[in-house]
């Protein structure tokens, strides 16, 4: 049942990713401009935990349309791109070759990767925004970021914060009326059925059917803090530091937004 769900996840991600990335960046020739100017602000607010990448041999998990990936290229790093999606593969690949770059992109589901894959000798696995909730099974995952990394290797994670997708809703455009409800269930392990996170970039889906958006919704499990630190730290990972960051907007002040982990194979 999960690997078909993880199938359908798949085919959302490959639909029009590319078109979404032309949409939202430009073309990989247009994007490819800024991160160029300066890569490592590229990688705010992860920068200051990456630290010098030269040299380095870095995984990029889910690693989508390759900007992250292209940046610690620029900086040095041996990048590999780990994700599902043909149409976010292709993005990427160009982008690489406009940069003048060399990112090796693997277009596979991560919990079917090969033995051959799962070589333990990458200095860092790093991804953001967005991940853990396309996996039913997050032991299953982090055992996977595990056989990728060297012992002492480093594990960079930052990700939506649960109180903001699980529990708090807001609602309101200024000041003056904005109010915030708790409307979820914060230990609910219910599959949620929602939109790609691309799809607010492809226009024509703005008025689409519900029969249209159906190519482009997945389903994902929302996790707790607890489960995803408990997960990490099952697969022999040490936790050396949790940043819980606050919401950018001031209208939700107070808020967590995301949170990041540095943790390291032991």
């Amino acid at each position: 049942m999960d690997q078909d769900r993880r199938i359908r996840n798949g085919q959302a991600w490959s639909n029009s990713s590319y078109t979404a990335w032309v949409n939202r960046f430009g073309t990989p020739e247009k994007a490819v401009s800024r991160i160029l100017k300066d890569p490592k602000r590229r990688l705010q607010p992860l920068d200051q935990y990456v630290g010098d990448v030269s040299g380095k041999k870095i995984v990029n998990l889910l690693g989508s349309h390759g900007s992250k990936a292209v940046a610690l290229s620029l900086l040095g790093a041996e990048t590999t791109v780990i994700d599902i999606s043909d149409s976010n593969a292709a993005y990427a690949r160009e982008l690489a070759s406009a940069a003048n770059v060399d990112v090796r992109y693997v277009v596979e589901d991560i919990l079917n990767l090969s033995k051959s894959e799962m070589t333990e000798n990458y200095d860092m696995a790093f991804m953001e925004n967005g991940i853990l909730h396309y996996f039913a099974d997050l032991n299953e995952y982090f055992s996977v970021v595990s056989k990728l990394l060297k012992k002492g290797g480093t594990l960079i994670l930052q990700d939506f914060h649960p109180v903001s997708t699980k529990l708090i809703e807001s609602q309101g455009k200024s000041q003056a009326v904005r109010k915030h409800k708790v409307s979820g269930d914060y230990f609910s392990e219910e599959l949620v059925t929602t939109d790609v996170a691309y799809s607010k970039f492809i226009p024509e889906l703005q008025y689409a059917t519900s029969e249209e958006r159906a190519p482009f919704q997945v389903q994902i499990r929302q996790w707790t803090l607890g489960e995803i630190i408990t997960a990490i730290g099952s697969a022999g990972l040490w936790i050396k530091q949790l940043v819980e960051e606050p919401h950018p907007d001031e209208l939700d002040r107070g808020i967590p937004k995301s949170f990041i982990i540095v943790a390291e194979k032991l």
